[in-house]
This record gives structure tokens, sequence and C-alpha cells, in this order.
């Protein structure tokens, strides 16, 4: 009998910000996941987008994740220096003729479509090509609407026709950085990722990740979504709205915080320390208790995953 292969999870935080509790409660799962079924457990920062990095954050995250007692393989990869890797996956998309440049900006976008599953759905204005005297911005890819079907482990069974839920979908934006749609997809194949475990509010990005993997000819991994940690208004925790760090001086109550979060059973004695945490939140964990709720309003926007 062929051994099963070993799960392998990431956490893949952007740059934006110091890490605050929702992204504590999506790197607390991920790592679990990972770590109780005997896997491995990876860092990606996620900063393709560098209009939106801020200097030091990487380095800032990186530090509170040791604080909180994470231990990943392997090095750290960095979306910034990958950027081969994403223009051969957007040649092998031109080679299939899925993929063509789009001279619409987002005014035209909003203007033109109805919203859909994450904002503005495209309407197709630079399918047949561009029009004339406009200037290519973006790539973008052609969809289609059979449905796209996954099963998540927490959410179950979602279905979404691409191009009535978003339409043709960018991949390339006009500044220039590969869209995170795009990057996501090339690096979890290029890094076995076996199982993907993030927040919910990425669950609407699922599908177009798993039709790109299928234009590739690339592996699907498994998906499962954790709720998202919402605030006092009931939106997402996001560290472009300043949302608080987790305090790496005393990370026990936040640990056990995102635990408890995460509907898991508790231990009746209390873990003196991170390492105690850990030993029993790894012997303990159970996926199955984490339970699906309404992903916050809006669309996502398909941006990075914390």
């Amino acid at each position: 009998m062929t051994p099963a292969t070993p799960r392998r999870g990431r956490f893949a935080p952007s740059p934006t910000g110091p890490l605050h509790f929702g992204s504590l409660v999506a790197a607390v799962a991920s790592y679990l996941d990972a770590r109780a079924s005997g896997g491995e457990w990876l860092v990606r920062i996620e900063d393709v987008d560098q209009l939106r990095a801020i200097a030091g954050a990487a380095d800032d995250i990186l530090r509170t994740l040791e604080a909180f007692g994470f231990d990943w393989d392997g090095g750290i990869a960095h979306q910034s220096r990958r950027s081969a890797l994403y223009e051969d996956a957007l040649d092998a998309l031109r080679r299939l003729g899925v993929a063509y440049d789009c001279a619409c900006s987002r005014k035209d976008v909003a203007s033109a479509g109805h919203i859909g599953a994450d904002g503005p759905v495209y309407a197709g204005r630079c399918r047949r090509g561009i029009p004339l005297g406009a200037t290519p911005r973006a790539v973008r890819v052609r969809t289609h609407d059979a449905p796209i079907t996954v099963v998540d482990g927490i959410y179950g069974t979602q279905s979404q026709r691409l191009e009535s839920a978003v339409g043709d979908f960018v991949v390339r934006r006009a500044d220039g950085y590969f869209a995170y749609q795009l990057a996501v997809v090339v690096d979890d194949t290029d890094q076995g990722i076996t199982r993907v475990v993030r927040g919910a509010d990425l669950l609407s990005s699922t599908p177009r990740q798993v039709y790109l993997q299928c234009l590739l000819g690339l592996p699907t991994p498994a998906y499962a979504h954790v709720p998202v940690v919402l605030d006092a208004d009931g939106r997402k925790l996001s560290k472009r709205d300043l949302a608080h760090p987790v305090d790496r001086r005393d990370p026990l109550p936040a640990l056990l915080a995102a635990w408890r979060f995460l509907g898991q059973a508790q231990e009746a004695d209390q873990p003196a320390s991170p390492a105690e945490f850990w030993a029993f939140a790894i012997a303990q964990w159970d996926i199955g208790r984490v339970a699906a709720r309404p992903p916050p309003p809006g669309p996502t926007g398909g941006g990075a995953e914390t």
C-alpha cells in the first residue's frame, strides 16, 4: 500500500501591519491542522502588492509568531521574489487563449457591471479585443458559467458560476503587479501545499483559484475556511483599520482566546505556558468542532489573506 502523502499547510500573512487577533486565529487553525496530522507547516509572506507593504512589518510578524511558539518548516517564502513563476503561469494562460489584455479602468467596470460575489462584475468589454485607441492596462482571464464546486472542510459544498458571479477576473493588475488569485495558486502548487486553512473572507475567492488550477493543470489542495473575527460593528478585523496587535510579551491569553473562538474542547487545567498550550492543542485539535459562521458582509476584494 502506498503511504499517504503527509499534510502540508501554510500561513500567508500580508506585511501591512502587526499581527492582530483575527490573523492569529487563522495561524492557530492552520498550524494545528498541519501539526495534529504529523504534517509540515510553512510561512509565506504575501507581499506581491508592494504598494500595500509596510517596511519592517514582515519581520515584526515573524517575531510575533516566534514569541507565540509557532515553528515552521523550511525558509520563509516572499511573493515579491517569485515574479518569474507568476510570469510563467501568465504565459501559459496566454498560450491557452484564456488570458487577454484589458483597457478598462475600475470606474469603467463599476459603471458597466452589476454587483456580484466580490464587487462589480466585469461586463466583458475587452473580451474580443481592446477598443480602438484604448491602452492595455490589466490582464484578465476568460471565465464561463459552468459551476465551479468546492467542498470546504468547514463550510461544506460551495458552488459558484464565475462568469455571472465575478466575471473575467484580473491576473495582472494595471500597476504591473500580479494579482493575488494567480500568485496564491502558483505558490501553493510550488510549495506542495495539500490543505489550505484560512479565513472565511476568502471563501468566495476559492472557485477562482480552483478554476486557475484546472486551466493550468495544477493540483487542487483541500480547503477549510475558519470563521472571521469581527469587530463590534460586525466588520472583519484588519491591519488597515488599525486593529489592535496581539501582545507578544504575554502570548498565552490570546492563544487561549483563539482556541475558544475555534470551538475547541477546553482543558480542565488551563495551560501555564505557550509550550503547554501547544502540547495540549495539537493532541486535541478537531476541525469538526469549528462552527461555520456567515462571512463578513461586503466584497473581500480578492486580496491577500491577512
